[in-house]
This record gives C-alpha cells, structure tokens and sequence, in this order.
C-alpha cells in the first residue's frame, strides 16, 4: 500500500494542475466573447463627432463621422486580403471642417492600381478610430523610395504626412478604394481550442496514473 502513495499523490496533483488549466481556458473564453462582442457593438455603433483628443484606451475602435476634405497625399501600406489578394491600403490626409488634419485609411487598392490618381476634395466619411498594433522586429523598414508600408505604424505615418497621430478607418463614403472596415477577425480567440487540449492532457494524465497503479500493484 505505501507504493502506492507517491504515484496516487503526484497522478492526483497533474490532474488537477490539468483541470484547474482547462478551467481557467474556459473562463478565458468567457471573458473574451464578452470584449469581441463590446468591441463589436462598438464598431456597428451610430457615429459621433471627432472627439476633440482622441484616447487610445477610452476611443479605440469609437465610430465617428468625418466632414472636410480628402487632402494630397498617400502612403501604401502593403496589404494581403484573402479575395482579392495582394495591393495596399491606401493612407491620405483629411482636413476636417473644424481645421483639424487627420490620417484616413481610405481602403483598399489592387497592385496594379498603385500609380493611378485617385480623388481628392469634398467628403463625407464614417469609419472608426484606430491604433494599429501591427509589425515587429521582423517588418522591413518603410521603403520611401517606392512609397511601400508594411506596418501602419501611426507615428511614422503623421510625420510623413503632416496630420495628428489620429487614425479612422473608413467604412463608408467616397473613398477612391474598397473600404477595409475596422472587424475583430484579426483578434485571435482560440481558448476553446487551448481549453480541449488541457482537459484531452488531464484524460490522458488520468489514464496514466491509473495504468501505472494498477501495473505496480500487481507486482508481488
């Protein structure tokens, strides 16, 4: 009986270490379709005036409604949609009526469309606040020359253009491009996934302890 102690304590310690993970996923999950269905009732919500200083953390994704002017100017930034394939997003400057000189991500354009002049002038938009979180160490630096992004990267964005570090998507209005609207596709939720893959180690864990028990115990 007392070979039997240690193996039953550390099978009966992995198992609950097991499901205490499993359980935790789950309430991940919870936690996550709570924020995806707050962020996304907040991207369908009916838009409102630019606020006067837009807040990452209080405006992220607000939608707003734009009247001004599409000014001169673009960045490409290098982008891959899975119908249409590669092109670029396409990034001007608005000035607002208020005066006030904004990033707009107009859309989406085909690569081949790169060299075309697309419009500018009068416009009505509405679109969504936006700080990209996009690129990493491994993202090529901006190629000036052929005027390519492969970030959007806000900060560098603004200078090149002149505007605030303010950045609406649009999703609606004469943009010159396909809009892009701001989703939550590109948010990652794969807690049910990690939550079945805790609970299939537990089982298996189980199983285990319970074939090396019962094999020692038969042992004289």
């Amino acid at each position: 009986m007392r070979r039997m102690v240690f193996p039953s304590l550390v099978g009966g310690l992995g198992l609950v270490v097991l499901l205490g993970l499993g359980t935790w996923q789950l309430q991940r999950l919870t936690w996550k379709e709570d924020v995806l269905a707050t962020i996304e009732s907040r991207i369908a919500a009916d838009p409102v005036a630019l606020p006067e200083q837009p807040d990452e953390a209080s405006d992220r994704y607000l939608a707003v409604e734009l009247t001004g002017e599409i000014a001169e100017g673009e960045l490409h930034v290098f982008w891959v949609t899975a119908g249409q394939g590669a092109g670029y997003r396409v990034i001007s400057p608005f000035v607002t009526d208020t005066g006030r000189r904004i990033l707009i991500d107009r859309g989406y354009i085909a690569a081949t469309d790169k060299g075309t002049a697309r419009t500018t002038g009068p416009a009505t938009l509405t679109g969504n606040l936006l700080w990209p979180d996009e690129g990493d160490w491994t993202t090529p630096a901006p190629d000036e020359t052929a005027n390519i992004l492969y970030a959007r990267d806000l900060a560098y964005m603004a200078a090149r253009l002149g505007t605030e570090p303010v950045l609406v998507v649009a999703r609606a209005g004469e943009t010159g491009a396909s809009p892009l609207p701001v989703s939550t596709e590109g948010i990652p939720n794969n807690h049910l996934q990690y939550a079945i893959t805790w609970f299939a180690l537990a089982l298996i864990w189980a199983a285990m302890t319970l074939t090396f028990i019962l094999r020692t115990r038969s042992k004289p």
